[in-house]
């Protein structure tokens, strides 16, 4: 009888995985180099890896529950933006107190003060730990009434837009504190030091690129765990996992509030790069690009949802500076040949090779070869 593979084993079994996690420590190492004063990466390009490693941990929150259980949501851009406005609060309170410039915001509703729920802001660990909790919270509510009702598949998708849509409404208003339609802008300092400088934004950066290596440790963890072989059987058939005693809304629960959580974080590392938030952020079709990024990166294999994210803003950075009119356009036409011919996304690239050259070697394409060299 074979012995069990070692958990480590498993873990370093997909070779895909490590090649792509030391790629990873290889920007995370370039990075370190900007942030000493290198010169080997512009302020735009390590902007941009900042960014993208925010939206590449924001998609493996989604793949995690939409890869690894089969729920999809359509409204994650809901705890994105709970982060990002949390962090937001930070900056522009500590700027406040370093600085002496009142927000803009305030200066527009005549403000004399911060609202009251502003209150301790000013300390990074508390903005974190209540931008967090704030999200687990409001996962942890939807999540229960949502999966004790049984809404599942495209009704729960459909909820998760609504709600990300009422908060977009909401935080349009200017009464509620958060800068309404305009947002929060002009963060100046972090931790002391001014926000633009390349070596702060090099560090920012970095803290994104080393903290979504760590979220790929952790998820790939998870994956391979029994809780990872039971999210699986979840997804596969929920019904027959229930009647073997497995109590799968605690699950379920667990791996929903995980991800609002990831999803926070993302948006933590995502407004100090770029120095704004505002209620666009919670606009459903940032949701729906989100679920765009895995389906074309490919879900439920972690580095797959990565791919997609970095791979997809590439592409609209690039795009946004050269020909803007286009990425509409881009976006539609990718979603329909994953749709239609990569179901699994990019992954698929590999065994689409494979079946070309098979292809190649039946007889008949002999043929076709013979005739282009007689030719």
């Amino acid at each position: 009888m074979s012995a069990q593979p070692s958990f480590y084993s498993r873990f370093a079994a997909d070779r895909f995985y490590l090649w792509n996690l030391v790629a990873l420590v290889g920007v995370a190492l370039a990075l370190g180099h900007a942030a000493a004063g290198g010169g080997l990466l512009s302020e735009y390009a390590i902007n941009a890896l900042g960014q993208f490693a925010a939206f590449a941990i924001l998609a493996l929150s989604l793949d995690l529950i939409w890869g690894y259980l089969g729920i999809l949501s359509l409204g994650h851009g809901l705890f994105f933006a709970i982060g990002g406005y949390a962090i937001a609060m930070h900056l522009l309170k500590h700027s406040y107190l370093t600085t002496g410039i009142v927000p803009d915001f305030m200066q527009f509703m005549g403000w004399k003060q911060f609202p009251a729920y502003w209150v301790w802001f000013e300390h990074f660990p508390y903005a974190v730990a209540a931008g967090l909790l704030f999200a687990f919270a409001i996962a942890l509510v939807f999540g229960f009434v949502s999966f004790r009702s049984r809404v599942n598949g495209v009704y729960f998708a459909i909820i998760t837009q609504a709600l990300v849509y009422v908060a977009m409404l909401l935080m349009f208003r200017n009464d509620t504190g958060f800068g309404g339609n305009n947002g929060m802008t002009g963060f100046s300092v972090v931790f002391g030091a001014r926000l633009g400088q390349s070596s702060v934004t090099a560090l920012l950066a970095l803290a994104a690129v080393v903290t979504l290596i760590a979220t790929l440790i952790g998820c790939r963890a998870l994956v391979i765990s029994r809780v990872g072989a039971i999210m699986i059987a979840c997804r596969d058939d929920e019904t027959r996992l229930r009647t073997l005693g497995y109590r799968t809304i605690a699950l379920k629960l667990s791996i929903w509030c995980l991800s609002a959580v990831l999803a926070a974080i993302a948006g933590m590392l995502y407004v100090p790069l770029v120095g704004i938030i505002n209620p666009r952020v919670l606009s459903p079709e940032l949701s729906l690009e989100i679920a765009v990024w895995v389906a074309i990166g490919g879900r439920g294999r972690l580095f797959g949802a990565v791919i997609g994210a970095v791979t997809i803003n590439a592409v609209k950075f690039l795009l946004s500076a050269r020909a803007p009119e286009l990425w509409p356009f881009m976006l539609s036409a990718l979603i329909v040949l994953v749709a239609l011919i990569f179901p699994n996304g990019l992954l698929d690239l590999p065994a689409l090779r494979s079946l070309i050259r098979e292809f190649v070697k039946r007889p008949g394409a002999g043929r076709l070869t013979r005739f282009k060299s007689a030719s």
